[in-house]
Order: structure tokens, then C-alpha cells, then sequence
């Protein structure tokens, strides 16, 4: 039940009286991410009920209810910059000699990018990654954050690795992420975090991010798993977590930055799941739950 107060003129005195009237709300309760649960909060914390106001003259008037629509949305990210790079590109696989040349990833040499994977039925890991971005990104530019995607669709292919790790360089990104699945056996199952290992060899000098980069991938695991419900891979050791050198977009970062494998695509259980678009949601949420709670400072 809420109160609601319904303010009734009494013509006979000329005044104002406020009365409450009790009202049936059939409406169930919001999800955890629901905007209903917070303007439902705060309405009812902030209703003022009581007795008329009276004024100088004789009048009264009915104290001010406020309104519950002016609650002030999230915007906790503020002045931030997150770089998102949504992993490979669909128009890889029609520019092969492109995306095989080497480049410089400081620890040796690699091809510009790959094609990536895809599920037994054919979704592709380039189609899952920008579709993750994509709404990722707003939620976290409705927490005020500046998004910058590596590309968005808007090249036929690449970038390569050494660029996808410049452009968040360039952009003094407070947080990257590389968002990817994987391609492992058909039994391997559930997802996995990539942090950064400290390395200094040539263009590649990931000291002074190494530490925050592992704080940033132990902060998604969290949230990426509350949020989806998917475990952690049961490969890789079974933490969720590894940490490399041999990946360009990593090596060559000068921010923090992760990737995230959201799953197996060989996977039967894991490949229903990232076709999925409502579980796409859950795991744009987990992204965006754990860039936040990252930059908040929050473990």
C-alpha cells in the first residue's frame, strides 16, 4: 500500500484540509536493474503528508507533495571515458591478406586480427562482441560515461590489434574492455577474464596498469557472474582468470584494460545462451556493473 494525499476544498470555511486515502498497488516489485524500484522509493520516502499550512491572511494551503518523477537518474560516471572494443570484425574474413600481416605487439609479432569464431549453427563471435558493445554502451552512457568503440561496424575491416590498444591510449580511457568469446572443446564451458601481465619490451610497457588492469578484471568476474548467472570457465585453471603477454590489444595498453571471454561458443549449454538477445542484455549489465563499480572504487 502507498498513501497517496488527496487534497479536498471545503468551500464552506474557504480552507484547504489534506486527507489520506490507502490505494491497492498490484504492481510487483522491480527488478534489481528496474528504474520502478528507485522512483517507488523515492516517492514514498520523500511523500509529505500532515496538516494544512496556515498563512498570515486565514488561508491555508496543502503542504507541497514532491514529485516522484524528479528523482535525478544515475549518473555516477560522470566525466569518465571507457573504451569498449568489441572483438574481430564480420568483414575480416573477406580481407584475409590484410588481417594476416604481423604487427608489433612489443613482446613479438602478431597478425593484425583474426576472424574469430563462431557457434556450430553459425552465429559469429564478431556479430555477438558488437551486439554486447552496443548495449553496454548505453547503459553506461545513461550513467553519464563517455563510450568510444573501437570500430562500429563502420570499416570493412580491423582495426588491428596495435590500433584497437591506441585508440584507448589516445582517449586517456579511465577503463577499456575487449569483449570476445571463445572457440575452446565443445566440453569446455563458462567464461573468463584476460588481464595484462607487467611486461617492458619494446612498444610494450604495461607496469604502471598492470595492477589496476587486475583489480578492473577481478571487479567484472563479480559482477559479470551476478549478472548472468554463467560460471566460471571450467578451463583455464577454473578461476576465471588469467593473465597474458602475448595479446597486442593488452600489451600495448597504457590504461586499464581487460578482456572478457563471455563463454564458449562450442559450447552447446554456453552458445544458446549468447544467441540469445535477453541473455546479451545480462551480459551488457555485468559489463556495465563491473566498469562502474571499478571506476567507483568499489570491490
Amino acid at each position: 500500500m502507498v498513501i497517496t494525499a488527496i487534497v479536498v476544498a471545503a468551500a464552506l470555511t474557504g480552507g484547504w484540509f489534506v486527507y489520506d486515502a490507502q490505494r491497492g498497488d498490484d504492481a510487483g516489485p522491480a527488478g534489481a536493474h528496474g528504474p520502478s524500484a528507485g522512483a517507488s522509493a523515492t516517492a514514498d520516502a520523500g511523500r509529505t503528508t500532515g496538516s494544512p499550512v496556515a498563512h498570515g491572511d486565514g488561508a491555508t494551503t496543502a503542504p507541497a507533495l514532491p514529485d516522484a518523477t524528479s528523482a535525478a537518474p544515475r549518473k555516477e560516471l560522470t566525466g569518465r571515458t571507457i573504451v569498449i572494443d568489441p572483438g574481430h570484425n564480420l568483414g575480416n574474413a573477406k580481407h584475409t591478406a590484410e588481417i594476416d600481416k604481423l604487427v608489433d605487439i612489443g613482446t613479438n609479432r602478431k597478425a593484425c586480427d583474426t576472424t574469430g569464431t563462431a557457434t556450430n549453427a553459425g552465429y559469429p563471435e564478431a556479430a555477438y562482441t558488437l551486439d554486447v558493445a552496443h548495449r553496454a554502451r548505453a547503459l553506461l552512457e545513461a550513467r553519464g560515461a563517455k563510450v568510444i568503440l573501437t570500430y562500429d561496424g563502420d570499416r570493412p575491416w580491423g582495426p588491428c590489434v596495435d590500433e584497437r590498444a591506441r585508440i584507448g591510449n589516445a582517449a586517456h580511457a579511465d577503463a577499456a574492455l575487449s569483449i570476445h568469446a571463445d572457440g575452446a572443446p565443445a566440453d569446455r564451458f563458462g567464461f573468463h577474464v584476460i588481464a595484462p601481465k607487467s611486461v617492458h619490451k619494446g612498444a610494450a610497457d604495461t607496469r604502471a596498469v598492470a595492477a589496476p588492469s587486475l583489480l578492473l578484471a577481478t571487479t567484472l568476474r563479480a559482477h559479470f557472474q551476478a549478472a548472468t548467472g554463467e560460471p566460471l570457465a571450467n578451463y583455464l585453471g577454473g578461476k576465471g582468470l588469467t593473465i597474458r603477454d602475448d595479446l597486442g590489444g593488452l600489451n600495448l595498453t597504457t590504461v586499464p584494460k581487460v578482456f572478457i571471454e563471455c563463454g564458449n561458443m562450442r559450447n552447446a549449454h554456453d552458445a544458446a545462451e549468447m544467441t540469445d538477445p535477453a541473455w546479451r542484455q545480462k551480459a551488457a549489465v555485468g559489463i556495465a556493473d563491473g566498469l562502474t563499480s571499478f571506476l567507483e572504487g568499489k570491490r
